[in-house]
């Protein structure tokens, strides 16, 4: 029996890593998740141990490769959430508890950097009207200072979950330019972006291609295998959903939702994100702040399994709307302050109908979300890739495909973001010539979902969560303040 040729894929999430090995055809051979938790100590806090991620990803490596001969493994990638920051020391020992993507305790810090910029420095410096949130790296690193002084002064590195695993597995600290969202540029990173933190730009890792090897994995189980820095999961996704042809975009229903759209043109559209351009295709993404977070909220506070809700939302009657906003919201509001709620409650209401509520919100955060991605494309998107743990379920499927309105192709690999990562770490290893041609070999539809014939009747329930928040602006507002003062940070 020949040796098998394989390549590893890592994706640090935000509920579990997940380690998937690949046969060079992107057959999937064997995958392990290893779940950890998220803290919360306060209002508005997201936190995670570092360590944990590190232990998962070893754990992982040694189930899927625990009877792989060695010298099966040609090379690995590491995506990871993007947003979370961990401060670590000379030693790469973490300083505090990692900052997650989820977290809002900088609003206010970013808020006060955000106003130092105006909207003509913004279009010279990042090319448009851009917004600095909370979890943009400037802000947790001016918190962290203010709050932790002498943690910031022994803090070496601020790296994402990848780096540090990365750095972990190789000894070198590096990351990619995608990755360092609003501090990053085709030419490293902007000065005026690092500068608005003192120290900040002495403690951000070395930038290299995502494809680029980094060195050799100090691991037994992945043998002399190369370790390529890779890059944000969402952009993993990308890669892994085959969205680097224009026309084509995903929905990643992790637990976030990620729009993403390829096109040769780039329109400035403030509520998402386009990324510097790949051999003339730039890709447009926005990541909302809650689809699986959501789904867990309602398990745990309807007492039903996530498996009930799936089943329960299959016998629900549309009318009633849930906005996903349990944290605030990214793309396309940019909104800290705004939270959850359902609108359309009448007695004749059923848990049915409020766990496909939850379902259909999520998918309409991603409706929300397409429109100013096809809007920075330049024009509509001819193909969407569904993908992720949503992807698993027929039920989220065909909700998404509904609200969505469009056929939906759902693929061989749900984990399309290690599978993306995977892809990475081969081009490094010159298994294949670029990632592009890579993920055409290797991303296979499993099968089209269309949307069902009556899906335009859940237009006007789109158009309600789309307006409630303009309409709610000055409710959250107050809820806003009365937080601050009855529930401090």
């Amino acid at each position: 029996m020949s040796t098998p040729e394989l390549m590893v894929g890592i994706d640090v999430g935000t509920t579990a890593v997940k380690v998937a090995a690949f046969g060079l055809d992107g057959e999937p051979f064997g995958a392990h998740t290893t779940g950890y938790p998220i803290s919360r100590p306060r209002p508005g806090w997201a936190e995670q141990d570092p360590l944990d991620w590190w232990h998962g990803c070893v754990t992982g490596l040694r189930t899927v490769l625990s009877e792989v001969p060695a010298g099966a493994v040609r090379s690995v990638g590491v995506v990871s959430q993007v947003n979370t920051h961990v401060f670590v020391d000379d030693q790469l020992r973490p300083l505090a508890p990692a900052i997650i993507w989820q977290d809002q305790r900088c609003a206010e810090v970013a808020r006060e950097l955000d106003s130092r910029f105006t909207a003509q420095d913004k279009e010279r410096i990042w090319g448009g009207p851009v917004v600095l949130d909370a979890s943009f790296v400037g802000a947790r690193a001016e918190w962290f200072a203010r709050t932790a002084p002498a943690e910031w002064a022994r803090t070496r590195w601020v790296l994402s979950p990848k780096d540090f695993v990365v750095a972990r597995l190789t000894g070198r600290i590096a990351t990619d330019p995608l990755s360092g969202v609003r501090v990053a540029g085709p030419d490293g990173y902007l000065p005026e972006a690092v500068g608005v933190v003192d120290g900040l730009a002495g403690k951000l890792p070395e930038i290299l291609d995502p494809e680029v090897p980094v060195g050799a994995a100090n691991l037994p189980e992945l043998g002399s295998a190369e370790v390529a820095v890779a890059t944000m999961d969402a952009y993993g996704a990308v890669f892994g959903t085959r969205t680097t042809e224009p026309g084509r975009g995903m929905v990643s229903c992790g637990t976030s939702l990620v729009v993403a759209g390829a096109s040769r043109e780039a329109v400035p559209v403030g509520e998402v994100v386009t990324f510097p351009p790949r051999n003339g295709l730039f890709v447009h993404a926005g990541p909302t702040q809650a689809a699986g977070d959501a789904l867990r909220w309602w398990s745990r506070v309807s007492g039903l399994g996530i498996e009930e809700v799936l089943r329960s939302a299959a016998d629900g009657v549309p009318g009633v709307v849930f906005t996903p906003h349990l944290a605030g919201e990214r793309a396309p509001l940019w909104d800290a302050d705004i939270r959850g709620s359902f609108f359309g409650l009448s007695s004749a209401t059923t848990t049915a109908d409020l766990c496909l509520a939850v379902l259909q919100g999520v998918a309409m955060s991603g409706r929300h979300v397409l429109a100013s991605v096809e809007r920075a494309c330049g024009s509509p998107l001819s193909s969407l890739a569904f993908s992720g743990g949503g992807a698993r379920s027929d039920v989220w499927t065909q909700i998404h495909a509904d609200v969505l309105g469009r056929p939906l192709e759902r693929l061989r690999v749900h984990d399309s973001a290690a599978l993306g990562a995977a892809l990475l770490g081969a081009v490094g290893a010159g298994v294949f010539s670029d990632v592009e041609s890579a993920a055409a070999a290797t991303v296979a539809v499993e099968r089209v979902v269309p949307p069902s014939p009556d899906a335009d009747r859940l237009t006007p329930l789109f158009e309600a969560y789309r307006d409630s928040h303009a309409a709610l602006r000055g409710v959250h507002a107050r809820l806003a303040d009365w937080r601050a003062v009855h529930q401090p940070r």
